[in-house]
């Protein structure tokens, strides 16, 4: 199983929008030097999950989700790192 240490959180932005930004938990084993947002704007929508998987994204959030996440007390927003990674081993999302 992966440790936080060989993971890492990256914001990536698709747009101007506050909803285009998302928080991604990303395996810094596959993804040393994080996701390639500009590869990934070419790949085609029907195979975007793909992409995000073999990109090392454990998982993407948007504030939205985070706010709702923070909200029920299932992650701390004032250390979210740590609050995702073990929220990802809870729910079984690490290799």
């Amino acid at each position: 199983m992966l440790t936080i240490k060989q993971t890492g959180l990256e914001e990536l932005s698709f747009g101007d929008q506050p909803d285009d930004i998302f928080i991604v938990l990303v395996n810094k084993l596959i993804s040393p030097n994080g996701i390639d947002l500009e590869k990934l704007r070419l790949v085609d929508p029907r195979h975007f999950d793909t992409a995000l998987d073999q990109a090392g994204c454990i998982f993407m959030l948007n504030n939205i989700e985070i706010e709702e996440l923070a909200r029920r007390g299932d992650i701390d927003k004032n250390d979210l790192h740590t609050s995702l990674f073990e929220l990802a081993k809870a729910e079984g999302m690490l290799p």
